[in-house]
């Protein structure tokens, strides 16, 4: 695990500094405390913070070929990486290390840009070939390992968080009111876009190329078709779910560090570490968290997991400072994240830290097995789709605005007036809450010429032509939107801060392909979620009490800190001229989101959060440039206080 960095210059007569490139890879050093590379030649300039996993003491990088014309950063790991440098060395190739950075430079050697279908893993790396002038930079298949750039013609510059590029190119630092409008909608802006406008995400399973001047970026891999295979028996399909997700574990065990899990208790975590235990000689390392509110503490569940498993267990009771936490971590977030799970993941890994430099999670079982009740719920609204279009359309259109705002089922009429489509993005979406409580400005909100509306992307994925499944339907969109830009977004920050990483077996490639086809009856059955992925946990020994319990993972007491802990910051930061006045906000709309809240009239926690994280993004990130973010770090980030057992 590492940090990636560089700048590419196209036109002639414009050299790099080594300076330059290691003032980028200073303000992602939390991402590889352990080492730093940098490489420059005429105008190209590459650099890397090295976090050691494999190959302690070879792994330095950049890595080159064998006459140096083809050299290499890269960050993730390739899991498949013995195998290949074995067939590389079959076929000639000289290897000078044993790390799985080399066998990149090589198979591009032999590839060209295919090199990256023969790699297994997470990883985002740029590689530059001399001979041919040309940049070629990848990012993993469904998005683990980030990767952002700006190219403004004649150069590219790259680098695994945000703040490396704005470190040399502050004037880079003009927000993007189009991805700040998905981020109030959606709580994270979905790739390609981010705050910047002219900084984007490299997406998943994509690549970029720069050659002759020109720049490119292609698709090389996609989610295969949904529904294509269904077992002949439970038992059939149950084999292979256990062979496949049992390779992938396995497969991300290799480490020249210590490694453990984190654990929950859920179906998920304590699937992966009762695979683990099975090929591991000795007992997993695992880490919980919980909090001193008994509705959200799941450490009773992962403890019997735990013990089930002779695990050797780690837990930590939290009573956090809040505001210090939301405070010192909005310093180092790049964009406003509004996922309040960022908190309880950011302490399971300081916890993990102390014990391993690796963890394995349970991410994305919920995405690719339908774990989300909003998918349930989805599905059974589908029922109203006996009312005709146009008499939807007309209730949308005439009726709903005659109304009276606060009318009792008001909000369910409409969404029911809607496709199941458009009924699904309501329900992820903060829309609802904008056209009833109006918290966001008309101005802000409404897109100006040329700009999208925001839930295109959505929708384009909804209707990608790969399934007429509904349920497939949802799960390709989750998979292209939420799960990379929130869910592996937020492991992937919050663990770095901490210098660990993270891996979830679940997002494997091979795994998810097979996991995929898998027709809906065996993703949701009777009314259970996560079908077959249940069964399979019972089959590898997860005790029942910890599978058939209300999902929480790594929950939180959100509405308690909003209206207690975090109420002072909330009313403050939230009702000063100074955010008022940025026009985002509607002074009334965010008036009575509060009024409703603190009252006790309804529970808008998740929503405040939100809001609260995009205002602190402008004051501890925003406003703090062209100067870098600081960065913290595990010892220094939160104060907790805590019994660990």
């Amino acid at each position: 695990m590492c940090g990636i960095a560089g700048i590419v210059n196209t036109a002639a007569g414009q050299p790099i500094e080594a300076a330059t490139i290691h003032r980028m890879c200073q303000a992602i050093v939390h991402r590889g405390p352990d080492d730093e590379g940098i490489f420059v030649k005429d105008g190209t300039g590459f650099g890397m913070r090295r976090l050691s996993i494999i190959d302690l003491a070879g792994g330095h990088q950049p890595v080159f070929n064998e006459d140096r014309s083809v050299w290499v950063v890269f960050n993730g790991e390739i899991y498949n990486f013995p195998q290949l440098r074995s067939e590389l060395l079959s076929r000639g190739h000289r290897l000078a290390t044993h790390s799985d950075t080399e066998v990149i430079v090589h198979l591009y050697e032999e590839l060209g840009r295919d090199c990256v279908h023969q790699l297994r893993g997470m990883f985002a790396f740029a590689l530059y070939d001399e001979r041919r002038r040309k940049v070629l930079i990848a990012r993993d298949r469904l998005g683990e390992k980030p990767l952002h750039y700006a190219f403004d013609g004649t150069r590219l510059l790259f680098g695994s968080e945000i703040k490396a590029i704005l470190a040399v190119a502050p004037e880079l630092a003009q927000t993007d009111r189009q991805a700040l409008r998905q981020y109030i909608l959606f709580g994270y802006i979905p790739d390609p876009a981010t705050s910047f406008l002219d900084i984007k995400k490299l997406p998943p399973g994509h690549l970029l190329e720069l050659e002759d001047g020109k720049l490119s970026v292609s698709q090389y891999w996609d989610l295969p078709e949904y529904g294509t295979h269904s077992p002949a028996s439970e038992e059939e399909c149950l084999q292979e779910l256990e062979r496949r997700l049992a390779e992938a574990v396995k497969m991300r065990l290799i480490a020249d560090v210590p490694l453990g899990a984190f654990l929950s208790g859920g179906a998920d975590s304590s699937t992966i570490v009762a695979l683990m235990a099975r090929s591991s000689s000795r007992p997993v390392k695992t880490f919980s968290i919980g909090f001193r509110q008994k509705d959200f503490d799941e450490t009773p569940y992962a403890r019997l997991v735990a013990q089930k498993f002779g695990a050797e267990h780690h837990e930590l009771i939290l009573e956090p400072d809040v505001v210090s936490s939301v405070e010192t971590l909005t310093h180092s977030l790049e964009e406003p994240f509004g996922d309040p799970s960022s908190l309880p993941t950011y302490y399971v890994s300081c916890l993990a830290r102390q014990h391993v430099t690796v963890a394995l999670s349970g991410d994305a079982g919920d995405e690719v097995f339908a774990g989300y009740d909003r998918y349930r719920v989805s599905l059974r609204d589908r029922s109203f789709r006996w009312i005709p279009a146009w008499m939807r359309r007309i209730y949308r259109e005439r009726i709903h605005q005659l109304v009276p705002q606060g009318a009792p089922g008001r909000s369910l009429s409409y969404s029911i007036a809607l496709p199941w489509q458009d009924r699904y993005l309501e329900d992820i979406s903060l829309r609802p809450l904008q056209r009833e409580m109006a918290i966001c400005s008309d101005d802000f909100m409404m897109p100006a010429p040329g700009e999208s509306d925001p839930f295109d992307l959505f929708r384009d994925y909804i209707g990608n032509g790969r399934t007429r499944d509904p349920l497939s339907c949802l799960l390709y969109l989750d998979s292209k939107t939420y799960l990379p830009a929130d869910i592996l977004t937020k492991v992937d920050r919050m663990s770095m801060l901490t210098s660990l990483e993270a891996r979830a077996p679940m997002v494997d490639h091979v795994f998810l392909e097979w996991a995929t086809g898998l027709t809906s009856e065996w993703k949701t059955r009777g009314g259970e979620q996560k079908y077959i992925l249940r069964k399979l946990a019972e089959r590898v020994g997860v005790p029942r009490e910890a599978l058939y319990r209300p999902k929480q993972g790594f929950a939180l007491p959100l509405v308690h800190w909003t209206r207690h802990e975090l109420k002072d910051l909330i009313l403050t930061v939230l009702l000063e001229p100074r955010s008022l006045q940025r026009g985002y906000l509607n002074p009334r709309g965010v008036r009575q989101l509060l009024d409703e809240h603190f009252r006790r009239r309804r529970n808008h926690a998740g929503r405040i959060w939100r809001l609260l994280m995009f205002e602190l993004w402008h004051r501890n990130y925003l406003e703090k440039l062209p100067a870098v973010a600081p960065v913290a770090g595990p010892e220094d980030v939160v104060p907790l206080s805590g019994g660990g057992a």
